[in-house]
């Protein structure tokens, strides 16, 4: 391989011209607010936004967020070619509800929600309760049926039953709490369920008061007396000591002391002073203190009270912006105690207020996200913008896009749509994937279960993009290959360039990279086929692929 033409292009690809732009709009007066509320920010922080993002660019942006890869070329092209005066909201439309893309839709959020709710790794320790096959498959089902958030919510802090899919009684909601439940006293259920669904951060006052704000250690006692009742329970396959699946259950909570009717728990102070803790909500609202789940389900309370409090949507509307934007109204994002300085208060509140209205529709919530004027403008940074840079530790004003690298599974998508490489079912496509996510996953094991990922820059992923057998797949120009199809086609060869620039980054080749494709031409003897692999190989290993912009 020409190894000095290839540097040459994966250097030059970092400078991409700017094309086309167009002016976009909306018939949901949502939209219009939200536009309305940042325009009004934008003129007192003098700022100007960016232009709007040309077509190409911005349907390869929604694609990844939407459905979790690139468009493929028939996609792009058709949407680039389109005349029609709405067509980024009929796009939106298409991607959200039509049958077409309906179950990589929910596979997506599915894949989204699992990595939340579990994390990359859950399930995959032997000694783990959890069947990841059972929560992407309710996460899937619920997605697919665009069930309502505060249900979603309700039925996985509430859930009861079995984890693994063709199990009696089988209830896949229960992978989220069934590990978490065990561990602990069920602290890691009091921090994951107050953190991911409330946007409060109670795990800083499990051994101590919150140093900065009024919460106190008194607070995280009494929520985690909610999941006293809760039990994961190994179920055996007859006759052997091998696990068959695990069950969620509410049993009798006797209480700390042996006294059911009150059920108390008792936590210690950094003093030494010993203190009592019956279930209490975060607002202050109590329940029955009996720990009989005849009397009182505390779980199914807990889930009543959670999906009631004005923080449920608050926190979905924080979440779903920071997937689409890149960061959320709060740093960290799923942060709202008193103590969090909020960027745009207004527009959280209204949006927070019109999920309310919409009965939690998290579908409409992703409409309005990605129709409004900050997602489509570009990540090209003007004279009068540069001060909106959250990099460098200011306050995200969303004048322009901000670039992220693509997620590990959108990357995995994407390379697989390019290679044509997806079979089987969906959920053994899903557990290939996994297989294959599995290698950038570093599980620390800690009483938060915290995760980290290589996938970040590091020279392991690096290698998996130049080596790696999706890249290799992606640009094989053996028979029947869609990299063979175009060397074989009539078309000239800078028309082949321009087929992969579109293909792999959404936009026509630049004269400068047309001249080196030229170079890269003869450098191989004049073999197209050898030409167009080493072209296609550069253009995927560029950070223009790789990011989200």
């Amino acid at each position: 391989m020409p190894v000095r033409f290839i540097m040459l292009l994966i250097a030059c690809l970092a400078c991409r011209p700017v094309l086309g732009q167009r002016s976009v709009g909306s018939q949901h007066p949502q939209v219009a607010k939200i536009n309305a509320l940042f325009e009004e920010q934008w003129k007192a922080w003098g700022l100007r936004p960016s232009p709007a993002e040309d077509d190409g660019k911005w349907c390869r942006r929604v694609y990844l967020d939407l459905v979790g890869r690139i468009p493929t070329l028939a996609e792009h092209n058709a949407f680039v070619d389109s005349r029609e005066a709405n067509k980024r909201e009929t796009l939106v439309e298409k991607l959200l509800d039509s049958p077409e893309h309906q179950a990589e839709y929910a596979s997506h959020w599915a894949t989204i929600w699992s990595n939340l709710l579990i994390g990359r790794s859950g399930g995959n320790d032997r000694r783990s309760l959890v069947s990841r096959e059972g929560m992407q498959k309710y996460l899937r089902d619920s997605f697919a049926s665009n069930k309502r958030y505060d249900a979603f919510v309700y039925e996985l802090i509430s859930a009861t039953g079995t984890t693994e899919p063709g199990t009696e009684g089988f209830n896949g909601a229960t992978n989220f709490l069934i590990d978490k439940v065990n561990e602990e006293d069920a602290t890691l259920a009091t921090s994951s369920t107050s953190r991911i669904f409330l946007g409060l951060q109670v795990q800083c006052t499990q051994c101590h008061n919150h140093p900065f704000n009024q919460w106190k250690q008194q607070k995280f006692w009494e929520f985690n007396a909610f999941f006293r009742q809760a039990r994961g329970l190994r179920r055996f396959v007859p006759g052997t000591r091998d696990i068959a699946f695990a069950e969620l259950i509410d049993q009798d909570f006797p209480g700390e002391s042996g006294r059911p009717e009150e059920a108390e728990i008792y936590y210690e102070e950094r003093n030494g002073l010993t203190r009592v803790a019956y279930p209490v909500f975060v607002d202050g609202t109590d329940i029955a203190r009996s720990g009989y789940v005849e009397d009182t389900n505390r779980r199914s309370e807990l889930a009543r009270l959670v999906v009631e409090s004005e923080y449920l949507a608050k926190m979905m509307v924080n979440r779903t912006w920071a997937h689409f934007l890149g960061h959320a109204f709060t740093k960290p994002m799923d942060d709202l105690g008193p103590h969090t300085m909020v960027s745009h208060p207004e527009v959280l509140d209204y949006l927070a207020e019109e999920f309310r209205q919409s009965s939690y529709d998290q579908k409409q919530l992703m409409r309005w996200i990605v129709l409004s004027k900050p997602y489509q403008l570009s990540s090209t940074i003007t004279s009068h913008n540069e001060s909106d840079d959250p990099a460098m530790g200011e306050t995200p004003q969303f004048s322009h896009f901000y670039l992220r690298q693509m997620s590990a599974e959108q990357l995995y998508q994407s390379l697989v749509v390019l290679g044509g490489d997806a079979q089987g079912s969906l959920a053994e496509q899903q557990n290939q994937r996994d297989r294959w996510l599995s290698q950038f996953v570093v599980a620390f094991g800690t009483d938060e279960g915290d995760e980290a990922t290589t996938f970040n820059g590091s020279i392991p992923q690096a290698l998996m993009l130049f080596n790696g057998d999706l890249v290799k797949k992606a640009i094989s120009s053996k028979p029947g290959t869609r990299l063979d199809s175009l060397i074989r086609s009539g078309a000239k060869f800078n028309d082949k360039v321009h087929t992969l620039f579109e293909a792999g980054v959404s936009r026509r080749a630049s004269n400068t990279e047309l001249r080196l494709a030229s170079q890269l031409l003869r450098a191989s003897g004049n073999k197209p086929e050898q030409a167009l692999s080493d072209l296609w190989w550069a253009i995927l290993n560029t950070n223009e692929f790789i990011f989200v912009q």
